[in-house]
């Protein structure tokens, strides 16, 4: 093999990674979450608490979001097993899960995007991203035009105390879909309950294989995800 034969072969190898992230994902062509191999999260863990927002009006949007016919939760089954397991573990400490989305249709993501792009619509400005202007929620990476959501393995749930025997909220420093440096994980300025409430969430899920994203205290995607390359566009019902 010749040096130049060499060096062509290296950078290929380099490139590829770099070329494959940049694909986008196949959409499958199931037709119900059966056919996707989507599992519902209490059909393993019926007593988990669910707040699915975009299955009504209170979310960003201010609407039911299109592809969410009913407030349930979607996972591939190897994710829906995981979770299952994160919530048996802070049951068994005092403690629970709140989900507030799990697979998002890619008709949703679409939704998104038109939403954003939409200067008229303002009505949650103040609520949940009062700090950024509209383009700033793409640009800063709080809405994207394709989302881990859409292929089954991604999460967005916060915690319960359920010590008293009756599960409350925990303070996580900001609700839901708050768009701003506060929702970072690791944002300045927080108390240091609410710092200490990311990381116990941060840890019970890295337990079970969850990484969290950086700028969503609520956002975590099983690793390595089981099927990375496809989305789903099944509604959610």
């Amino acid at each position: 093999m010749t040096s130049r034969t060499c060096i062509s072969l290296v950078l290929a190898i380099a490139l590829a990674p770099a070329a494959h992230a940049a694909e986008p994902p196949r959409i499958s062509p199931a037709t119900d979450a059966t056919a996707a191999g989507l599992v519902e999260i209490r059909t393993l863990s019926p007593r988990i608490e669910m707040d699915i927002r975009y299955a009504g009006g209170n979310n960003f949007t201010a609407a039911p979001v299109p592809g969410y016919e009913a407030p349930a939760c979607y996972l591939l089954a190897p994710v829906a097993k995981a979770l299952a397991d994160v919530e048996a573990d802070l049951r068994a400490q005092g403690f629970a899960l709140r989900l507030y989305d799990c697979y998002r249709p890619v008709r949703a993501v679409q939704a998104f995007m038109a939403w954003v792009n939409d200067p008229q619509e303002q009505s949650r400005k103040a609520l949940q991203y009062p700090d950024l202007d509209k383009p700033q929620l793409l640009s800063d990476g709080y809405i994207a035009e394709r989302s881990g959501h859409s292929r089954g393995a991604t999460v967005d749930l916060g915690l319960l105390d359920c010590r008293s025997g009756r599960c409350t909220p925990m303070d996580m420093g900001t609700d839901f879909d708050f768009f701003g440096p506060r929702a970072h994980t690791q944002a300045p300025g927080l108390s240091d309950a609410q710092n200490a409430n990311r990381q116990q969430l941060v840890q019970a899920m890295a337990r079970r294989g969850f990484t969290n994203y950086a700028q969503e205290w609520w956002h975590y995607t099983l690793q390595p995800e089981p099927d990375a390359g496809t989305a789903y566009d099944v509604p959610v019902r």
